[in-house]
């Protein structure tokens, strides 16, 4: 009885740390210095060739009381590596951090240090608003200021692209498409989605449908990857006109911006575009079905809290019920990369 008791005692459940807490909290430490090192330029530098602290101090202007501590916050991060009194880059922040690749994005990290940062300082006031914590509290349309200007626009469409471009390669190649001979890339931006599709299926004619205003950068991309004679644009409001028919309808990273109604009224345009037998692809970081373990998709949807009037990421089975709402007979739901999947319906 006595060694029983004794076994028992010894046998204990680990008592909780703070860590896991601690390191979510104090996240934005972290990730101010990887924002402020892609500001600065410093894997596009280091891209170059390794450099020393002395030498990374003075192209960039850091002061001596900083430069080491930043530098070797960025190296335990696993954002630099420091061999023989250098930095260099890691083999990841090497292909996705310099600016002078085609794989570099940054834009949308840029875009996060620049606008995003801020506003989510207020989100306390967001969650207990339900409204808006960028330009739109002081009356401005942060969109309209973006298309307004053609530099910036080109830039924020680059950065749609940084963040879209594993997920458009995916579906380049695992949607089947010899199923079909066209395609219309709902809210198009850069182009990037339209161009994978075509590089990879070269069968296949497509359009690019966005904001008149999104034309030439749009052209210049596909002219730059040699499909200026397979790709065209057509401009348009999707809320206003009617989407281009094609075969099969795709809509990346666009539904999470409206409300539920705008969202439906959607998809149905993307329905009347298609014959019998089309198909849409809806793709977002689409929220798992138990909305657990997605957290980049849920923290997408607190992202539209701050930047959109009524918008809102969703999950697999949210999107396939609008889509048999609309019509649809056969929906089903695909990983791509990362957190983003694509719900598929066919008409």
């Amino acid at each position: 009885m006595e060694a029983t008791a004794i076994s028992a005692s010894t046998t204990t459940i680990p008592s909780p740390t703070p860590d896991h807490i601690m390191q979510i909290g104090m996240g934005f430490w972290a990730s101010k210095t990887l924002l402020s090192a892609i500001e600065m330029g410093i894997f596009t530098d280091l891209a170059k060739h390794p450099e020393d602290i002395k030498t990374l101090r003075d192209r960039f202007n850091l002061h001596e009381r900083s430069a080491r501590d930043f530098l070797d916050a960025l190296v335990a991060m696993g954002m630099l590596q420091r061999r023989d009194n250098k930095y260099h880059n890691t083999p990841q922040t090497n292909v996705f951090l310099d600016k002078d690749k085609p794989s570099y994005i940054g834009g949308m990290l840029e875009m996060a240090n620049n606008r995003l940062y801020g506003f989510w300082g207020n989100l306390t006031e967001a969650l207990r608003t339900g409204e808006q914590q960028n330009e739109a509290k002081v009356g401005e349309d942060p969109f309209a200021a973006i298309y307004a200007h053609p530099a910036i626009l080109k830039e924020f469409l680059a950065a749609m692209t940084g963040v879209s471009h594993g997920a458009n390669l995916n579906i380049a190649a695992k949607f089947p498409w010899e199923n079909y001979k066209t395609f219309v890339d709902v809210g198009t931006a850069q182009g990037d989605l339209a161009v994978q599709i075509a590089s990879a299926q070269e069968h296949l004619q497509g359009i690019g449908f966005d904001l008149p205003v999104v034309e030439p950068i749009f052209e210049e991309y596909a002219q730059s990857n040699g499909l200026a004679s397979r790709l065209s644009f057509v401009g348009g409001n999707f809320f206003e006109d009617s989407i281009p028919k094609a075969d099969v309808v795709l809509m990346g990273h666009v539904l999470h911006d409206w409300n539920i109604d705008e969202k439906k009224t959607l998809i149905k345009k993307a329905y009347d575009a298609l014959p019998e037998g089309g198909a849409l692809v809806v793709y977002e970081s689409l929220i798992d079905d138990d909305r657990s373990q997605n957290l980049f998709g849920l923290l997408m949807s607190l992202n539209m809290l701050i930047e959109t009037h009524g918008g809102f990421d969703f999950t697999g089975a949210d999107c396939s019920g609008w889509m048999k709402e609309a019509g649809f007979k056969e929906m089903r739901v695909e990983h791509l990369v990362g957190p983003d999947s694509m719900v598929i319906g066919i008409k």
